[in-house]
């Protein structure tokens, strides 16, 4: 009587192979022979490479009705139809040896197109790359993903390599579904990165007062010293000229800040009417005001007009309500019972920008130190129009 076959020696059946090793310890093996430069032909990455991949993701790779070599498309041959259901391609796989994937794309997406197939992937072993044939675009644009497998972490590789082409997500529709929604957001995301120029010079242009504000703040923050609005206007004209003339993406802050101190100490004196021929800069100590003869110190403006509006809910706890009561901006509200109602629209400024001065009451704080000062002023007129209260309180240094 023979011996008994070895426990992890699994017989092969119509639905393919029972799987020796998980994918994570798979693609380990991949990894290092990769790195070995052990896969020197096609034939060694279809058999070294995708063929175990396949079956550590569940495909029955010997099941030639399901994973089919060598599949012929216009007299061609693609390496392996991935088929759901059985002789239905799903997916085209394209295997290339390492180095030759250039132009192979342009093939694969020919016969994938031209076959209705919704997925397509091409590797050399080492890189994966996912593509949507059907949607638009030039190749590079119709790939949902890149996968190197050197480069990403393995439970990254797996990750994806499932979301992908994990036999039980591609019979369940799953798979296309995914890729597809990874789809829409490459292109989002290659359209705002396509924007985000134009969006920038427009800034530049508009010279937006909140920017500018920014720009001030955080210079101050950096070397102790705040510029003058003149200043900062000028800094962002230098940046929207040349823009122009360079059309390019989005100018270095930092490297054009130092070509504009460049130019402008290399000008020699000027107005302050005109660009500046040098900064104006003012020591940073803060924002100081006052209040029924009682001095107060605050970091920012925005610190100022929230101490402001605390000071004054304190003293009178009708503040609030009389404020809310005149006419604000455009479409904010200043100050307003819920904190949702002071940036309509903006829900993603509600928990940065919102001081609570008085329990129920919430302040808006993203605001130009202009702004800031005609809230302030607004404030004032509450007081002194209806209280009699005198204040004394500029967002001046």
């Amino acid at each position: 009587m023979g011996a008994k076959p070895q426990a992890h020696l699994k017989s092969i059946t119509r639905k393919g192979v029972k799987q020796l090793m998980s994918l994570e310890e798979q693609l380990l093996q991949v990894k290092q022979a990769v790195t070995e430069g052990r896969f020197r032909s096609e034939a060694a990455v279809s058999q070294g490479v995708v063929l175990p991949v396949l079956n550590a993701l569940g495909w029955p790779v010997f099941d030639t009705e399901v994973v089919t070599p060598e599949f012929s498309v216009e007299n061609k041959r693609i390496d392996f139809a991935l088929c759901h259901p059985a002789n239905n391609p799903a997916v085209f796989v394209e295997v290339k040896q390492i180095g030759q994937t250039e132009g192979a794309d342009r093939q694969l997406f020919e016969y994938a197109f031209h076959s209705g197939i919704p997925m397509a992937i091409l590797t050399n072993g080492r890189e994966w790359s996912f593509y949507l044939p059907a949607e638009r675009g030039h190749y590079d644009e119709r790939r949902v993903y890149k996968l190197d497998l050197l480069e990403r972490e393995i439970d990254q590789c797996c990750e994806r390599l499932r979301r992908y082409i994990e036999y039980s997500r591609t019979c369940s529709g799953e798979s296309i579904q995914a890729a597809r929604e990874d789809y829409k957001d490459v292109t989002r995301g290659r359209e705002i990165e396509a924007a985000l120029p134009r969006a920038w010079s427009s800034l530049l242009q508009e010279q937006d007062s909140l920017l500018l504000d920014m720009l001030a703040e955080k210079v101050a923050d950096i070397c102790g010293y705040e510029p003058s609005p003149n200043d900062c206007r000028a800094f962002f004209q230098t940046l929207s000229n040349q823009e122009r003339q360079t059309d390019v993406n989005p100018i270095d802050p930092q490297l054009q800040l130092k070509q504009h101190n460049r130019s402008l100490s290399s000008a020699g004196a000027g107005t302050i009417g005109s660009a500046p021929s040098r900064l104006q800069l003012q020591q940073h100590k803060g924002f100081q005001f006052s209040l029924q003869g009682q001095q107060y110190r605050e970091s920012s403006a925005r610190a100022v007009m929230a101490k402001v509006f605390e000071l004054l809910a304190q003293t009178d706890p009708e503040f609030p309500d009389k404020f809310a009561a005149r006419k604000h901006g455009r479409k904010r509200k200043y100050l307003a019972r819920n904190k949702f109602e002071l940036y309509p629209g903006r829900p993603d400024l509600v928990d940065q920008f919102s001081h609570e001065i008085f329990p129920g009451w919430w302040l808006g704080t993203n605001y130009s130190r202009r702004n800031i000062q005609q809230i302030i002023d607004l404030a004032k007129k509450v007081v002194r129009l209806e209280i009699g209260r005198t204040m004394d309180v500029r967002v001046d240094n």
